[in-house]
């Protein structure tokens, strides 16, 4: 598998076979994208499935850039489509502080290897947003200057700046999700999406 991919000799944990149209979800599981979107049809018609592993809520289904490369195949062309819907759907709805918590390492791990990879492409203003706030945080925290001053209170006083690397971290990872749910979007076939 290409390193966007899930890990060697590792398989789908739903059909236990080798993985078609392979996809990552919000919670670092791969899976088959014929295989979730089936979880998805039966658990619920009307809002996102849950990890078959974990049971944490899946919000953004991202499918490997080798199986993007095949969309012209209609078999995976219908279940790329029908991803992208899923996360056109579920993408952008925000489950609350602790689900973006839960979130931020999948979506830190991605957008690092995605500055660092130079086959990927970022738009120049997401590049951009994430060197200017990590640039701006960096700054915060090296800076005398606290709200909460480290000298007079001691270890508490660091918390104004974990405050700071949180919120910077928190809005990186909501751009880049953003990034993510329209990475592929207009190259879907509009019959594919999901019939209700």
């Amino acid at each position: 598998m290409e390193k966007d991919g899930p890990p060697l000799n590792d398989r789908c944990s739903i059909c236990h076979a080798n993985f078609n149209v392979p996809c990552q979800a919000n919670c670092s599981h791969w899976f088959c994208g014929h295989c979730i979107l089936q979880v998805w049809d039966y658990e619920s018609a009307l809002q996102s499935c849950r990890c078959p592993l974990c049971r944490r809520p899946i919000d953004l289904l991202i499918p490997t850039e080798a199986s993007v490369r095949q969309r012209l195949n209609p078999e995976v062309g219908n279940i790329l489509g029908r991803l992208e819907s899923y996360n056109l759907l579920y993408g952008d709805r925000s489950r609350g502080f602790i689900q973006r918590l839960r979130d931020l390492p999948f979506l830190l791990r991605r957008l690092i290897r995605d500055l660092l990879d130079p086959q990927r492409s970022l738009p120049l203003v997401i590049k951009a947003c994430v060197y200017l706030a990590t640039f701006l945080s960096a700054i915060y925290l090296l800076s005398p200057k606290d709200v909460i001053p480290e000298g007079i209170v001691g270890l508490i006083g660091f918390i104004d700046d974990l405050i700071i690397l949180l919120i910077c971290f928190l809005y990186v990872a909501a751009i880049y999700r953003s990034v993510l749910v329209f990475r592929h979007e207009g190259r879907g076939d509009p019959s594919s999406s999901r019939q209700l």
